[in-house]
């Protein structure tokens, strides 16, 4: 069965239940992460004793809201299409990801998912080797590439099959508003290098868990349109789940994905039988991972 096949089959009354969005659920597990995320940062603030061995918990929590941004390319995190699109955008702008850009980038992702030559996330190589495996998980590609993107949109600069021209004047200006505000965080390192401490070296330092996590969405999977074939559910711990806000159910994700963060799970439970690439843990896909590259 294929994940057409599936869907077709899914009572009416189940689809409904499954793509109920809630404002409630969503802001209650964005409480959970933006509070930690301030706590974190305030105990650096203050310096507390043995306070750097928390950078890279603050960048880590930092990198993983890019999960939540993510989500809200799909407007499923909160029921308010407006407080998903706010969100997104404050979400990019702590890891440089545009987000309006972002929104169209990420759904032809989904309409072409790992199919090469469509599906944009092709076309950055995955690594092939160890050596490139390594650069790849530093997270400076992420960054460089991240930086020159930012250029580009706010020179009005950038095209793509998958960017619409009515869409252009609308993600120049976030980008030019990004860089500004960008601009005037780096001016405050001159009276205080607070930022520095809670916010850019923290994401510096966590990103390679974040491409550790993203790898085995989809690396290594067949180059076919069956989502249960080019997508990867990695199963993992509770605490895992709530941070990359229930991603790692992530073939059930992209065969549903009007379905919430908050109902993948009982997504999970109606199609585990139908599952075809899993990994057990993300020690375990790296491990085999790696082994595939030697």
């Amino acid at each position: 069965m294929d994940h057409r096949a599936f869907l077709s089959g899914l009572p009416a009354e189940v689809k409904a239940d499954l793509t109920t969005t809630s404002d409630a659920r969503g802001l209650r597990h964005l409480a959970g992460h933006a509070g930690a995320i301030l706590l974190v940062g305030l105990l650096i603030g203050l310096r507390v004793p043995f306070w750097p061995l928390l950078l890279p918990v603050q960048g880590v929590l930092i990198v993983f809201l890019f999960t939540l941004e993510h989500e809200c390319t799909h407007r499923t995190p909160f029921r308010t299409p407006a407080l998903s699109d706010w969100v997104g955008r404050f979400a990019g702008l702590l890891i440089l990801l545009p987000f309006e850009w972002f929104r169209y980038f990420h759904l032809a992702h989904h309409r072409h998912t790992n199919i090469p030559g469509r599906d944009p996330e092709l076309a950055t190589e995955k690594p092939a080797t160890i050596a490139t495996w390594v650069w790849h998980v530093s997270g400076l590609p992420y960054w460089w590439a991240g930086a020159r993107l930012l250029v580009r949109l706010c020179l009005g600069r950038e095209r793509a099959d998958y960017l619409p021209e009515g869409a252009l004047p609308r993600v120049t200006r976030e980008a030019r508003v990004m860089a500004a505000l960008y601009a005037a965080a780096a001016l405050s390192l001159f009276a205080s290098p607070l930022l520095w401490w809670v916010w850019w070296a923290p994401a510096l330092i966590g990103m390679p868990a974040l491409r550790l996590y993203l790898l085995a969405e989809h690396g290594d999977c067949p180059f076919v349109a069956n989502m249960f074939e080019n997508t990867r559910t990695t199963f993992t711990n509770r605490i895992v789940r709530a941070l990359a806000w229930n991603m790692p159910y992530h073939v059930e994700h992209h065969v549903y994905p009007m379905a919430p963060f908050h109902r993948l799970a009982d997504l999970h439970q109606i199609m585990r039988d139908e599952l075809k690439v899993t990994a057990d843990g993300y020690a375990s896909f790296t491990r085999d991972y790696l082994a595939r590259r030697r």
